[in-house]
């Protein structure tokens, strides 16, 4: 065969899309994404499968590192040995897993950040987590398959009798999709587990009674609301808000300091102390005098007051708002299920898949003992049979040629029956190993009645399973060591105005934000000689101070809010406002406004496509996150329209099928967050304006930079839901009270 005979000519797009297809598969399969019932990468339950195979149980002697990641690349695993040895020592290290299924000896790194020891220098093995993994892993529960070089089987999944992937959580990025699982605690999965055999049916909402919330190795304070957590559980997507834990010593005087106890999960030590002192540096942090470690084993990071008037609470809040002493930790439940399919599952459904695979478990092992049982009662039949005709038996062996088929004949054996009797001893044929035999017959008869009892009986097989969990739960109890709940659980927080005017230098500013949302902050107020890039221009030019607050509503529902003091200046032409806020590309900002105190009472309208709105205070649209305040619920299909000051007692809606209506902002509803009610009703189109007004000055509109002022307005007076009339002769084709 020659060289042409196998060039084949394949277009350069679909050889790209069939091995990145290929790419992507192995990557989310094999790599990435856990499998949701035992909830390991396939890294993991290699690295555990291998030290079982080495004995390296907790009762065992430690091994070298280097032994365990050279048995797993060279038997199960061909990748890096620096990727098999990086995910080794994560498994150890119990600020990072919950319940840690390897046990370390040696420097396996800390909460600090500091990299573990080589692996020649660390030692290892197995945890009782791990062998809970694997119990039954002999008795044919689970599937096997053939190592990538065909000489060995491992594992396909492990029969888990511990709930893993919520316990320890799982973290990882394929392709086109990821997976954020935080730690949870065992007391409480199992609990929800016994919950689910009791009541199938029971919603999130019951389960939630059991798991209130995630349970991090490094504890921290979990401030997050129970409708955001049931929220998040249902849908398999969200957040969590975790902050580090701290108290307050008392000095001489009315001196104090703030000591740091615990902080948040999966933020380095060093790194958070080291992004403090620099904010200090920078004066950043005006409440803040000085920052000391005293760490040991057990996290003291004291933070001293700039003096000793400020508030503990309120140095704290400037503190979660500027660092990592608060955090997101991200819900994306996206595993591999029992088909190796990926999706996004709820917390009934993990907890139904894990139950589900305890049962097949349970039937395997079940079924693999019975065989085992069956086998057994086969040769002890056979042994019977020879002690009830022992004489005959030693007759036959002596004198017959063929004595194997001579008995299977006479006494109607079976093959493996008459090798057994063939091959056995003379010490066997006492009279107490008769009585044994017959024991042990007895025995396994029960055995055997008992299991085909439990294979035909589901609901003594789920009754199995909980009582195996009540053990689990009794082995995990939150009264023990490992068990006991390090996460707090509070409510949120209630929201503090941290603007202090006597910590941050008064001054005017302008604030500037052009066409593609590139803000900045220009000292003094001045709306002349402002530059943009080429092709931008201005959108948006704000007088105010650097104590003020910016307050910006999205297409989205929500408001953000920036400190002034905190806008880029002097770079230029200022940063884009998406680096500052978590502003999906999709959306867009509708109204940017300053808050001061002066205006602290204001009410503002907002409304969306659909002419559904209500009031909201101005209190109530402050932020304390990047991802802002979600106050205005949309409807499929609808974004927020607008966001208008309350300045008159009338409102006035016009529809894009240029019908106009007028009614009293009384009629309107105060709310926190919603949809709001109906502004005006449309039997086709949107909403395409609306303004707030006086009744008596007149409704006013520009057309051609004209103002025009109809007085008489009882034609489009109504009540708030009507549909209202055409609007007035010379109304903008555009259907805008401004343009």
């Amino acid at each position: 065969m020659t060289k042409t005979d196998i060039v084949q000519n394949i277009g350069f797009e679909k050889a790209l899309s069939e091995r990145y297809l290929a790419y992507a598969l192995s990557t989310i399969m094999s790599r990435s994404l856990p499998d949701v019932r035992d909830g390991l990468k396939p890294v993991h339950r290699r690295l555990i499968y291998a030290m079982q195979q080495l004995h390296l149980n907790p009762n065992s002697s430690f091994k070298k590192s280097a032994r365990v990641v050279g048995d797993v690349m060279g038997k199960f695993h061909p990748h890096g040995d620096t990727a098999i040895y990086d995910a080794l020592v994560r498994l150890a290290q119990d600020f990072s897993v919950r319940y840690p299924l390897i046990e370390g000896q040696g420097n396996f790194g800390n909460i600090d950040g500091d990299n573990a020891a080589a692996m020649r220098y660390t030692e290892a093995r197995l945890t009782e987590v791990s062998i809970l993994l694997m119990e039954g892993l002999e008795e044919n529960a689970i599937d096997f398959r053939s190592t990538y070089d065909g000489e060995a089987q491992e594992p396909i999944v492990f029969p888990s009798a511990f709930p893993n992937l919520l316990a320890n959580g799982a973290t990882g990025i394929a392709v086109g999709m990821a997976t954020s699982i935080p730690p949870h605690n065992v007391d409480e999965i199992c609990s929800a587990l016994i919950h689910l055999i009791k009541k199938p049916d029971a919603p999130v909402s019951d389960l939630v009674n059991f798991i209130e919330g995630p349970d991090f190795p490094t504890g921290g304070l979990l401030v997050e609301s129970k409708e955001s957590i049931l929220k998040s559980y249902e849908t398999g997507r969200g957040s969590f808000r975790l902050r580090a834990q701290w108290v307050v010593e008392k000095g001489k005087g009315s001196s104090y300091a703030i000591v740091i106890t615990e902080i948040p999960f999966q933020v380095g030590k060093s790194k958070l102390i080291e992004k403090i002192a620099n904010l200090l540096l920078d004066k950043k942090l005006p409440l803040l005098g000085n920052i000391t470690d005293e760490s040991t084993d057990e996290i003291r990071v004291v933070l001293e007051p700039k003096n000793h008037s400020i508030d503990s609470i309120m140095l704290m809040e400037s503190l979660f708002r500027t660092t990592d002493l608060e955090t997101r930790i991200p819900l994306n439940m996206n595993v591999l299920d029992g088909n190796n399919i990926p999706q996004v599952m709820s917390l009934k459904g993990i907890l139904q898949a894990f139950l589900n695979h305890r049962k097949v478990v349970q039937e395997r092992r079940a079924l693999h003992r019975l065989s085992q049982i069956l086998a057994r009662l086969e040769l002890l039949s056979g042994y019977l049979i020879a002690y009830l005709n022992l004489d005959e038996v030693i007759r036959i062996i002596r004198e017959d040629d063929e004595p194997k088929q001579v008995m299977i004949e006479r006494f109607n054996l079976s093959e493996i029956q008459a090798e057994a009797i063939l091959n056995m001893r003379l010490r066997s044929l006492r009279k107490l190993q008769e009585i044994e035999i017959r024991q042990e017959y007895a025995d396994l008869e029960n055995e055997k009645h008992g299991i085909e009892k439990l294979l035909a009986d589901p609901a003594m097989q789920w009754q199995k399973i909980k009582e195996e969990l009540k053990a689990l739960q009794i082995k995990f109890s939150k009264k023990t060591i490992l068990g006991k709940r390090r996460t707090i659980l509070s409510d949120p927080p209630a929201i503090i105005d941290l603007t202090i005017v006597n910590e941050i230098e008064k001054e005017d500013v302008t604030i500037v934000c052009s066409q593609k949302n590139w803000i900045r902050c220009v000292k003094g107020h001045q709306e002349t000689d402002l530059k943009y890039k080429d092709g931008d221009e201005a959108n948006y030019i704000l007088t105010a101070q650097t104590t003020d607050k910016l307050i910006l509503f999205a297409t989205n529902g929500r408001f953000y809010t920036l400190s002034v003091d905190k806008l880029p200046r002097n770079r230029g032409h200022g940063e884009a406002l998406r680096l500052l806020i978590d502003l999906d590309n999709s959306e867009e900002i509708i109204t940017m406004m300053v808050a001061t105190s002066a205006n602290k009472d204001a009410s503002y309208l907002v409304t969306a496509t659909d002419g559904k709105g209500f009031i909201v205070k101005a209190s109530d649209t402050l932020a304390q996150t990047r991802s802002g305040k979600q106050v205005l619920s949309l409807g499929e299909d609808c974004k927020a329209k607008a966001c208008i000051p309350i300045t008159g007692e009338s409102v006035a809606v016009i529809g894009e099928n240029r019908k106009l209506l007028i009614f009293s902002v009384s009629e309107l509803p105060i709310m926190t967050r919603g949809r709001g009610v109906t502004l005006q009703k449309y039997k086709d189109g949107t909403l395409s304006d609306i303004k707030i007004f006086n009744i008596e000055d007149g409704l006013s509109w520009k057309r051609n930079s004209k103002v025009f002022t109809e007085k008489d307005l009882r034609t489009w007076q109504g009540k708030r839901a009507a549909a209202g009339r055409l609007a007035p002769l010379g109304f903008p084709r555009s259907n805008k009270f401004e343009v």
